[in-house]
């Protein structure tokens, strides 16, 4: 056996497919002293057991083309390796039961346009004539993606070990990780049962291990093991070799060739955790007691799909355990708070598909040091250090696998390990009728239902929870799921006039509020900052936060307290992104502190055309332009409390965040209260919030504002200072980008008609009946009456003007419904601004 290394550039933890991918990946980028370790054998843990499917189209662009890239590999690695994959590319139908489902498949139809997958929409009869074992009388339709396919995973690991191997990587079988090496904020190697490496880089690949060798140094990988089962038959007359993969998810199933039989599995909607007490050791190859009462709604949906299956022989029950995240996207990156250790897991039984990709991408982080694409969805960097508790995971991964086949519905909202962190004002919105959305763990109105007492009824005391029942209100209330105006439609355009016309009050205290302080701070934030942060105190400014490339990663205000303090407000999801990539960046020796204040100032964000007449009832300080201008943040009294008054708004109408201690919060919110009811002052919530900012063209980061989007295709160049004194990051960049029309943009998009279908966002989009884009976000504007939206257009080369795009004829492909839009780069409401001023 070959004697274990003292040192390396990087040392991989895991020799599944994740880990060989990543291996390789590096090896490939020129990386000569890698080293992986494996605490069993090669592909020992999951790996080795997986079904093996692999689909390409994702509901995000990144992640399809990483897949599009891993079937790319496993097609070419036998010819390098010479180590057979079992790769094949033999197409995979998804069929539909229901009405709803063959709306989803439109949806995604249109949506692999855009991503440049192809899919064709088909009958049953076709599907049947694809798929001639399958029963198809009970079926709307079908989709057909050709280029989809499946492989061996335990092949696959190999060839990428092999081809990792071949170009100096040294793999170690039988070798366990005991220890993280972390000193000082940075990984510094490993300690094994056969000594310690020493190492630059360390790359925890881990699989269903991961979670607890992380968690030993303070990262969060909130992924737990599942269940995961399926069987293997005998032949079956009319399967054969080129049969495609086929997904009925109405019936929670899965089916692939095998030897002339099939293999069936499925994700039920409730699944079987494993592992809370621990994995036990050791834990190689190896799979867990069958389960038929688990597995008997997948076998019952089956039978009904498959006839065939009711007389097959049943060769293998195969039930292994699988890791699952917080939220069914895996996790990967480098590690908030600790430099040079990089995570890579929690697949969710789409390993096979997505390693080749996800190793790639992983691997070209670790060399240039930042991604190289928009990773957002899959960054572990979403996730606080709250999201691995054991009894929150036990509880969320039981829903997250079903989650799979589960319909994706627009807004639908996880409900397991529910309600989690609340703002001080989460009873008295409970109270009033909220029904709850979750980001980060925060519990946030996403709109309110009607009182039954409003309706001229008697309260009912109803037990509260998320999206649901609400306390005094209607006994059924709960968000109805559709593609269509669904029941909370109206609600929601109540509160949009309400900002519109009168005032509407939004909780926004789960915005994440960072504090800088130090002397260095002002010059640190302008380094980092593409806007000028050298404001005068009590100012704010919004601003960009840049990569190399010039995209987004993230976009945030920052309000200016005291000359050496700065108040940065970021998104809800960000926090920890966006402390890590300040952190990162500081200088080493900046004599400055960066504290995250997020739970300590609640947010109310009090807006429209009586605002400053409703907060001048409760306030005595002077509130008119020449006082409190835009852009002003002053601390004021408001009733017996105090609040941080930022004028400032997302809505696009007068109106200011109150950033309000949370021990003032519900003081001040009954104050609003107590002296707006003449005013027509109403509790809003995020449905309301979408509407009223697609309407003002607001971008929103994530949708938007991505890695991807430099802020000359944003339309934002207002907010770089490209002649501040000094350099910032991605300044080459955006100066590049701005000396030639840019290739993409973000317009604002219109339906021409009142009643035309509600869109959701992904939509593809036409102009001049050409493929032209895709739709970032979208909602239901209600002062306007219409469907609004944003999207990100290919320009041709063109310098894109409102003139040209009113010369052009749009179109938006929502399932198959082509619908006329009005295309501008100015706002559709207010377009100058005239409403903000007050």
């Amino acid at each position: 056996m070959t004697t274990l290394p003292t040192s390396a550039r990087a040392v991989i933890v895991g020799g599944g497919i994740a880990g060989c991918s990543i291996a390789y990946h590096l090896a490939k980028l020129g990386w000569k002293d890698v080293v992986l370790l494996e605490q069993g054998r090669l592909s020992g843990g999951t790996t080795w057991h997986a079904a093996g499917l692999v689909g390409q189209l994702r509901g995000h662009g990144s992640l399809t083309k990483l897949i599009r890239y891993s079937t790319e590999l496993y097609a070419s690695l036998e010819a390098e390796t010479g180590q057979a994959t079992g790769w094949k590319q033999c197409g995979s139908l998804t069929v539909a039961r229901t009405p709803e489902r063959m709306t989803l498949l439109k949806r995604l139809a249109a949506s692999a346009k855009a991503q440049g997958v192809t899919c064709e929409l088909i009958s049953p009869k076709e599907a049947g004539d694809r798929y001639p074992v399958m029963r198809t009388d009970d079926l709307i339709g079908a989709a057909w993606l050709p280029a989809d396919g499946k492989a061996n995973p335990a092949d696959i690991t190999q060839a990428l070990a092999k081809g990792a191997k071949l170009r100096g990587v040294k793999i170690f079988e039988q070798t366990k990780v005991t220890r993280l090496d972390v000193v000082d904020g940075r990984a510094r190697g490993v300690e094994t049962a056969a000594g310690k490496i020493s190492a630059d880089v360390v790359i925890v690949a881990g699989g269903m291990w991961s979670r607890a060798l992380a968690g030993s140094v303070g990262v969060p990988m909130p992924l737990h093991a599942c269940e995961h089962m399926y069987i293997v038959t005998g032949k079956i007359p009319g399967v054969h070799t080129d049969l495609p993969c086929m997904r009925d998810p109405d019936g929670y199933i899965y089916f692939k060739e095998e030897v002339g039989g099939l293999l069936m599995g499925g994700f039920e909607p409730k699944a079987k955790p494993w592992g809370m007490t621990g994995i036990p050791e050791p834990f190689e190859f190896q799979l867990l007691p069958d389960d038929w009462d688990q597995f008997e709604i997948l076998m019952t949906n089956a039978i009904q799909r498959v006839p065939a299956l009711e007389t097959a022989e049943v060769k293998q029950f195969i039930n292994g355990p699988e890791s699952f995240t917080a939220d069914n996207n895996y996790i990967m990156g480098e590690a908030p708070g600790v430099a040079g250790l990089f995570v890579c897991g929690g697949f969710n039984s789409m390993g096979i598909a997505s390693s080749g990709g996800a190793g790639m991408a992983l691997a070209e982080w670790i060399d240039t040091g930042e991604p190289q694409m928009d990773l957002w969805p899959v960054d572990v960097r979403r996730f606080g250090t709250f999201n691995i508790n054991g009894a929150l995971m036990k509880d969320r991964v039981s829903e997250v696998l079903g989650l799979h086949y589960k319909m994706p519905w627009p807004n639908r909202e996880l409900e397991s390990a529910r309600p989690l962190r609340r703002s001080p004002l989460f009873d008295r919105l409970d109270a009033k009728g909220a029904l709850w959305g979750s980001k980060m763990g925060w519990e946030r109105p996403n709109v309110f239902a009607p009182l039954v007492s409003d309706l001229g009824q008697t309260p009912g005391a109803q037990s509260s929870r998320p999206g649901h029942k609400v306390s005094n209100q209607r006994s059924d209330t709960k968000i109805e799921y559709g593609w269509g105006r669904t029941n909370w439609f109206p609600w929601h355009i109540a509160e949009q006039k309400a900002a519109r016309e009168a005032v509407a009050l939004f909780d926004m205290s789960s915005f994440a509020k960072l504090l800088v302080k130090g002397p260095d701070a002002a010059r640190e934030l302008q380094r980092l900052c593409a806007n000028n942060v050298a404001i005068p105190v009590d100012q704010t400014v919004y601003t960009g936060l840049l990569n190399a490339r010039g995209g987004y990663e993230s976009d945030v205000t920052i309000a200016r307290l005291a000359p050496d303090e700065f108040l940065f407000v970021t998104g809800t999801a960000q926090a920890v992104r966006d402390a890590d990539y300040m952190r990162r960046r500081f200088a080493a020796d900046a004599r400055l502190t960066l504290t995250d204040v997020t739970a300590s100032y609640a947010v109310l964000a009090m807006m429209g055309p009586k605002s400053r007449e409703l907060l001048q009832r409760v306030s005595p300080a002077k509130l008119d332009s020449d006082h409190f201008p835009f852009g002003a943040i002053k601390q004021i009294d408001i009733g017996y409390g105090v609040a941080l008054a930022s004028r400032r708004t997302y809505v696009g109408e007068l109106g200011w965040e109150l950033f309000v201690p949370v021990e003032f919060a519900t003081l001040v919110y009954d104050a609003l209260h107590a002296a707006g009811a003449d005013l027509g002052l109403k509790d809003a919530g995020y449905y309301a919030l979408e509407g009223l900012r697609l309407e003002k063209g607001y971008r929103a980061w994530g949708r938007e504002l991505t890695p991807d989007v430099t802020p000359i295709e944003a339309g934002l160049s207002f907010a770089v200072a490209l002649d501040k004194p000094g350099d910032f990051i991605g300044r080459d960049a955006v100066m590049a980008a701005k000396s030639a029309p840019p290739k993409r943009r973000i317009i604002s998009l219109v339906a021409e008609h009142a009643d035309a279908p509600i869109a959701w966002g992904g939509e593809f989009v036409m102009a001049d009946g050409k493929p032209a884009g895709e739709v970032t976000s979208a909602g239901f504007g209600a002062h306007l009456d219409r469907v609004v939206m944003l999207a990100l257009i290919e320009t041709g080369g063109e310098r894109i003007t409102d003139a040209l795009l009113a010369a052009r004829r749009f179109e938006v492909d929502n399932a198959g419904v082509r619908v006329p839009v009005k295309a501008s780069l100015s706002a559709p409401y207010d377009a100058k601004g005239v409403r903000v001023k007050g």
